[in-house]
């Protein structure tokens, strides 16, 4: 169910509110461009400083406007296992088909406790759950032992690998077989991750280029020479993108790229900030360099 081109999607914000009317907007920008799942509420998100009520609010409009048309994975993850729990059954309750669960950040648990944070999620759902694995972002590395005693679990159905490291690809794999879903984080990574086993991608860029990110990766699991290299000009076009949207802080400088667009404002929440004019120059850059503005 989980595979090809999923968004991390963006909270448009407007004076420090959701602002519904481009959020809708940006649903159905994604789905009328070939994207083949949406994850409303993740980092990406801004969920750290979404209140609990836009949270689910977020979740709700995605699952209703989306209208089964592509699979919908709610951000439900917190460093309070408690409140994941609430989360992920609010979103199974609103009708999401799986649930992104990111690492507890900040309060660094052992491997036993990323065990048992995770089971306990595992217990209070039957959505499938995939792990999201930030070290960057949260510290702490879930590893692939800790990820196969997980894959035992009902609900455990695979993970959003943000380490950076193609190798954890290859040990993921051979421990856990290819029913574990693997999906990158990383967009500048996709292409090679595919190659080399994975099945797709949660995606910062594709908030911005959805029928470019979604082609590339249909294309790169193909079996057809023709295919494979229009994924590899694809990702080629889209590099210096991936570069830029990474600069500063994200969302902020995807924020910027879809207000370029037209398709919601760079508003955004403190602690995070508007991007710098030099980053401004460069995301711009990458935009016509990806054929997206002239």
């Amino acid at each position: 169910m989980f595979k090809g081109s999923n968004v991390a999607l963006i909270t448009p914000f407007k004076d420090n509110s959701l602002d519904e009317e481009s959020y809708v907007k940006l649903i159905n920008f994604h789905i009328q461009n070939g994207t083949n799942g949406l994850v409303p509420a993740g980092t990406t998100g801004e969920s750290p400083t979404l209140n609990h009520d836009e949270h689910q609010k977020v979740i709700e409009i995605c699952i209703k406007e989306s209208g089964g048309k592509i699979p919908v994975i709610a951000g439900t993850g917190s460093n309070s296992t408690e409140e994941a729990v609430s989360l992920t059954k609010h979103a199974e309750n609103a009708g999401a088909n799986g649930a992104l669960v990111v690492t507890p950040y900040y309060n660094k648990p052992t491997q036993e406790g990323l065990y048992q944070h995770y089971k306990k999620i595992n217990d209070n759902t039957s959505l499938p759950i995939i792990i999201y694995n930030i070290p960057g972002r949260c510290v702490i590395d879930m590893s692939v032992d800790t990820m196969a005693k997980l894959f035992e679990l009902k609900n455990i159905a695979g993970v959003k690998d943000a380490t950076g490291d193609l190798n954890r690809l290859d040990q993921t794999i051979k421990k856990l077989g290819p029913e574990f879903i693997q999906l990158t984080g990383e967009d500048g990574l996709a292409l090679e991750f595919n190659k080399r086993g994975g099945v797709g991608i949660i995606s910062v860029t594709a908030n911005i280029a959805p029928k470019q990110c979604a082609d590339m990766q249909k294309f790169s699991k193909s079996t057809n020479n023709d295919d494979i290299r229009k994924a590899e000009l694809i990702d080629k076009s889209l590099q210096p993108l991936h570069k830029a949207l990474f600069i500063e802080s994200n969302p902020a400088p995807v924020k910027y790229a879809a207000k370029i667009l037209g398709l919601c404002s760079d508003e955004i929440r403190l602690p995070l900030v508007n991007i710098q004019k030099k980053t401004e120059e460069e995301v711009n850059k990458a935009l016509s360099n990806a054929k997206l503005i002239d």
